[in-house]
C-alpha cells in the first residue's frame, strides 16, 4: 500500500476537475462515502475535486481513495481550515 503524507502533494494548476464537490461541514467517514459516490458518477480518468474542512478528512479520504484504486492528484491546504482534494477515477 502507498504511504501517505498530505503535506507533500500539491494540485497542479493546469488540472481542471470534471466535477467539484464542497463537503465542508461533513465529518469523516461521511466525507469519504460522499466523495466515493461522486466519483462513481464519473467516467474512468475523469477528475473529482473535493473541499473538506478538517484535517482528519484531508488525511483519511486520500488514503481510502488510493485503497480503492483511484489516483490522488493533489491534497492542498487552501486556508487555515479548508483542504482541496483532487482525484482521478480509475
Amino acid at each position: 500500500m502507498a504511504q501517505w503524507n498530505p503535506n507533500v502533494i500539491k494540485t497542479p494548476n493546469d488540472i481542471k476537475p470534471d466535477f467539484e464537490f464542497d463537503l465542508k461541514g461533513e465529518v469523516c467517514p461521511y466525507t469519504f462515502v460522499k466523495s466515493k459516490l461522486a466519483l462513481e458518477m464519473l467516467e474512468s480518468n475523469q477528475i473529482l475535486q473535493v473541499v473538506v474542512d478538517n484535517d482528519e478528512s484531508a488525511t483519511n479520504v486520500p488514503k481510502s481513495m488510493l485503497n480503492e484504486g483511484n489516483t490522488v492528484l493533489g491534497v492542498e491546504k487552501v486556508n487555515e481550515k479548508d483542504w482541496r482534494l483532487t482525484f482521478r477515477k480509475k
